[in-house]
C-alpha cells in the first residue's frame, strides 16, 4: 500500500494546508512548558502556553473528522519550584473547542528511569514531615473524540486488512489504563535537545484508532516519531514543526534522508516551508 507523508514547517496555530474534516487521527505530545531541555524559552508565560494550546484543540477540531480521536501526551510539569496543572487544564481546553473527553491512560515508565533526585532527596537530609516532594515516573495520556464514530462507515475489506493482533494486545496489557513503556533513552542520536515520545506510544494509539491508508496527524512534530511509525503501519501523515533546523532529523527518521521531496510510486514525501517560520515566543 502506498503512503504519503508531509512535513510542514511552521507554527501550528495554523494549519491552512490541511483541509476541514480530512484527518483520521491526532496524536502528539506538545512541547513541556518551559522545560530548559525541550523548546527553551518558547513561552513567555503560563498563560501564552494554554493560548498556544487552545488555537491548537480548534484548529485540531476542524481538521479531524467526526467521531475520530485526538490523544495528547502531557503531564504537569513544575517550573522553577512551582507545579502547573497541565493536565486539568488542557483537557478543558479541549473539551471547549469540541471534544468530548473519551479516557485518560497513565504512562509508566520503568522504576530505574529515575534514582532519588535533589527534590525527592531533600528528605533524607530532612525525614521529618513537610520535607516530601516526589519524582514523577508517570505521564498522561488524554483521549479525545470529536462526535460520534459511525462503525459502518469502514468497508469490510478495510477492516480487515487493519485489524489488531489480539495476542500483542493482550500479553503488552493494552487493555489498561496503566501502560508501561520504556522512554527514549538520553543520548539517542535522532532525540538530541528533543523531548520524543517513544514509538511504542504512536504505535499503539495509530493501531487502536485508525485504519489503514488513513491520515495522521501530529502538530508537534518534533523529531518525526509519529510520522515513522505511520509509515511503518501503512499510514499516511502529516508533521507540523515549528523548528527548521530539524528537517534533516524528521526526514532521515521518517526514512527520506536528505530530501524535501520524494516519490518512488509507492511512498511520498514533500517538506513544505512556510515564509517567516520564526521560532522563540510563538504569537
Amino acid at each position: 500500500m502506498s503512503t504519503q507523508h508531509k512535513l510542514i514547517i511552521g507554527n501550528c496555530m495554523s494549519m491552512e494546508e490541511i483541509p476541514d474534516e480530512s484527518i483520521h487521527l491526532m496524536v502528539t505530545s506538545p512541547p513541556y512548558f518551559n522545560a530548559p531541555f525541550d523548546y527553551k524559552e518558547l513561552f513567555k508565560n503560563y498563560d501564552h502556553y494554554l493560548g498556544v494550546l487552545t488555537k491548537v484543540a480548534q484548529e485540531i477540531y476542524r481538521v479531524l473528522q467526526d467521531g475520530r480521536i485526538a490523544v495528547l501526551n502531557i503531564d504537569d510539569m513544575l517550573v522553577n519550584g512551582e507545579k502547573f496543572p497541565i493536565v486539568a487544564d488542557a483537557t478543558k481546553i479541549f473539551q471547549n473547542a469540541g471534544f468530548r473527553y473519551r479516557d485518560r491512560i497513565i504512562w509508566k515508565k520503568p522504576d530505574g528511569y529515575l534514582r532519588i533526585s535533589k527534590r525527592s532527596g531533600v528528605l533524607l537530609q530532612n525525614p521529618y514531615p513537610m520535607y516530601f516532594y516526589p519524582d514523577n515516573l508517570l505521564e498522561s495520556i488524554l483521549i479525545f473524540q470529536k462526535g460520534k464514530f459511525i462503525y459502518r462507515s469502514i468497508s469490510k475489506e478495510t477492516r480487515e486488512d487493519s485489524k489488531i493482533d489480539v495476542k500483542e494486545f493482550s500479553n503488552n496489557k493494552w487493555y489498561m489504563t496503566l501502560w508501561e513503556m520504556v522512554n527514549v533513552l538520553p543520548g539517542s542520536t535522532l532525540e538530541k535537545d528533543i523531548a520524543a515520545f517513544p514509538e511504542e506510544l504512536p504505535y499503539r494509539i495509530i493501531t487502536l484508532f485508525s485504519y489503514k491508508g488513513e491520515t495522521i496527524l501530529d502538530p508537534f512534530a518534533g523529531s518525526g516519531t509519529t510520522m515513522k511509525v505511520a509509515r511503518k503501519l501503512q499510514r499516511n501523515s502529516i508533521g507540523i514543526e515549528i523548528k527548521k533546523s530539524l528537517i534533516p532529523t524528521i526526514t532521515k527518521k521518517v526514512g527520506f534522508e536528505g530530501q524535501l521531496t520524494f516519490d518512488n510510486n509507492i511512498d511520498s514525501f514533500e517538506v513544505i516551508i512556510r515564509e517567516n517560520v520564526k521560532y522563540g515566543c510563538v504569537s
